[in-house]
């Protein structure tokens, strides 16, 4: 897993390797075993290098024999093997072992449609000399990340946004709808990124630019039409997909085993992670690595679930212990990776996590992401069937109280009356038609978060409307979607990449770089998950329920009939206290109208309830979480780049 950059100038011009090389620079943390630069008249490209296949041979830019194409590679490609095995066959002669070549051979077989083939997660540029083309793609979910911006008449493109600042030239302005999206769904929509004027490529998407002229396509789409009605499967067709499911799963983690350094495996103490981790045992058959985080607050700590669980699979296990102290300490560290705002804390600890798993001495990590986006595992699907359940009997009373059994693990909701959960989850007529009828609870609750926007933000974004924009960019197939499935498109489409895979998957293990990889969204996998009916997936509201049955006899029974706790962390309290942070210094009226992002009052009016002891909602600590991580991305990106650039004038 690796860092890439590269800049394309106007045919007739020359490429500023020197630009190439800074822009590598800054993202040197995602490749620290090693740095390579090539410029081939207006082309250029620059790669970091974390070395894991082919450690002696596959340096990065890589080309083939006569130059005509040249790549810079993120990513890996599990199947690798298989795919030169043909490509020998069909005449073509490799100089390395490294899945990188094998990229350029396929390129040079098939062009553009080469990523069909490819089972991995990766970000990639090929320059295509002899057609004066560049290709960038990036794999199906999203796993790696790849940016681009146009800068005057060079196109520039990086694994992270900073990479991109690294042009002096290129401007740094905080995109006002970019917050709005945030402060709505948790994430940007898809091509959008916190800053106007920078992109990222979409999950499944390749970008062309060829003749002066820019192309983005889509190469692969989640088909979530399941193929077998919900009612059709009995107990032996039931027991053949279950089997089907481990097989693939068992594959799938096998291949990702595939390394010339030690692979360890995250160990949450949930389903997901521990089934990985048999898995891993299993295709391996030696004493594995496990990681973890444990809190020192009893709410957020699952350490009991992982000693059980490394008890049973004999794994040698070693775990990050977590205060709000320690969260505040790397909180600024941490958005510097995330190069977005964010609403929970739970990145910070992830970036400890990878942080350890380095100092132990690995590089790769096995997790269990993706398994409750495409298996039913998100207390939000339960939450919506249960809500359009209680809508076909408005007036009864026991149907709501339902909704307690969606959080066992939340003190604060098993406190709530049924008159607040009927209000917070309600049901009108009018929902039940909204494409996002499963999430408008939870987004509407975010939404309030734009009450402490400044008066000035707000009325500049009076006339945007973040749901209707992502309504505009659903695919036509979405409108027929079952229920269930538009929920687990909304989650797979935009959390998954947007902040699970990112502000809390890539961005976190590379600051220290560590690769992680994802059995459950290897490619096939995901797409025999969507063929299934919502029935297998969630049995009335047993989460998982396929994949339950395909770990039976493989972890233990405790953790496998668990209910889904999902992964938290201490929020706001973390910046306030007896030993208050540093952070929350960007709190100060002086700091937040500075910025102009949010409104001083109210900003006020929340700190001091923090720091008074009062009782804070989810609501507070999302707001006190996003007003903190944006004032932090103003702070390190925004106003040291403006700082940056009166210095250097001044000189």
């Amino acid at each position: 897993m690796c860092g890439i950059v590269g800049v394309l100038t106007p045919p007739g011009s020359r490429v500023d390797v020197d630009l190439v090389r800074r822009m590598v620079t800054t993202i040197r943390h995602r490749g620290p075993d090693g740095v390579g630069v090539c410029a081939d008249q207006h082309v250029g490209f620059g790669h970091a290098r974390l070395s894991i296949i082919d450690i002696a041979g596959g340096s990065q830019p890589m080309s083939i024999e006569d130059k005509s194409l040249w790549i810079t590679f993120n990513g890996e490609i599990f199947n690798y093997i298989e795919l030169r095995e043909e490509l020998i066959k069909k005449g073509h002669r490799f100089t390395t072992q490294s899945d990188t070549e094998v990229i350029l051979r396929l390129y040079q077989q098939e062009g553009e449609k080469c990523v069909e083939r490819l089972n991995g997660q990766w970000a990639f540029a090929i320059w295509d000399a002899p057609r004066q083309k560049l290709f960038l793609s990036r794999d199906r979910l999203g796993v790696r990340p790849l940016f681009y911006t146009q800068c005057g008449d060079r196109f520039l493109f990086a694994s992270e946004i900073k990479a991109l600042m690294a042009c002096s030239d290129l401007d740094c302005q905080l995109d006002l709808k970019a917050i709005d999206q945030i402060f709505t769904f948790w994430v940007t929509l898809p091509s959008t990124t916190a800053f106007l004027g920078i992109k990222q490529l979409p999950p499944g998407h390749s970008l062309v630019v060829e003749s002066g002229r820019l192309r983005v396509y889509e190469h692969w789409r989640l088909n979530l039409s399941p193929e077998i009605d919900d009612h059709a499967v009995d107990g032996a067709g039931e027991a053949r997909l279950r089997d089907e499911l481990f097989a693939l799963l068992l594959d799938a983690t096998r291949l990702r085993l595939r390394s010339d350094v030690p692979v360890g495996t995250y160990l949450s103490g949930g389903l997901d992670s521990t089934l990985i981790t048999a898995l891993a045992k299993q295709a391996a058959g030696n004493r594995l690595r496990s990681f973890s985080v444990a809190f020192e607050d009893n709410e957020f700590d699952e350490s009991s679930f992982q000693q059980e669980a490394s008890a049973f699979l004999q794994t040698q296990h070693s775990s990050v212990r977590c205060s709000g102290g320690d969260i505040a300490r790397v909180f600024s560290d941490v958005i510097w990776h995330t190069e977005q705002p964010i609403l929970r804390n739970a990145p910070a600890p992830l970036f400890q996590l990878s942080r350890l798993v380095r100092e132990s001495g690995f590089k790769v990590v096995l997790t269990g992401e993706g398994a409750d986006e495409t298996m039913g595992g998100y207390d939000i699907f339960k939450e919506a069937k249960i809500r359009r359940f209680w809508s076909r009997r408005p007036e009864s009373s026991w149907r709501p109280l339902l909704l307690r059994r969606l959080y066992p693990y939340m003190d604060g909701i098993q406190r709530q009356s049924s008159s607040y959960l009927k209000r917070f989850f309600q049901v009108n007529p009018e929902d039940l038609d909204n494409p996002f009828f499963s999430h408008l609870p939870r987004w509407r609750l975010t939404a309030k978060l734009k009450t402490f926007l400044s008066s000035e933000v707000r009325a500049e974004l009076r006339s945007y409307n973040s749901m209707n924009e992502l309504e505009a960019t659903l695919p036509n197939s979405f409108k027929s979607l079952r229920p269930f499935n538009k929920a687990e498109y909304l989650e797979a489409m935009l959390l998954l990449p947007g902040y699970i895979l990112s502000s809390q998957g890539d961005r976190m293990a590379m600051a220290h770089g560590v690769e992680g990889r994802y059995p459950f969204l290897d490619h096939r996998v995901v797409e025999f998950a969507a063929k299934l009916p919502p029935r297998l997936k969630m049995k009335v509201l047993d989460q998982k329920h396929l994949l339950k049955q395909a770990a039976h006899g493989l972890i233990p029974e405790s953790i496998r009939k668990r209910h889904k706790q999902p992964y938290r962390s201490p929020d706001g309290c973390s910046f306030f206290g007896s030993a208050e942070s540093e952070i929350a210094d960007m709190l100060s009226s002086d700091q937040i109208k500075r910025n102009a992002i949010f409104d001083p009052q109210t900003v006020a009016a929340l700190a001091h309830k923090f720091r008074s002891g009062s009782n804070t909602s989810v609501a507070d600590n999302m707001a006190i979480v996003g007003i903190l991580s944006t004032q932090v991305l103003v702070d390190r990106f925004v106003n040291l780049r403006d700082h940056n650039r009166r210095e250097k004038i001044c000189r």
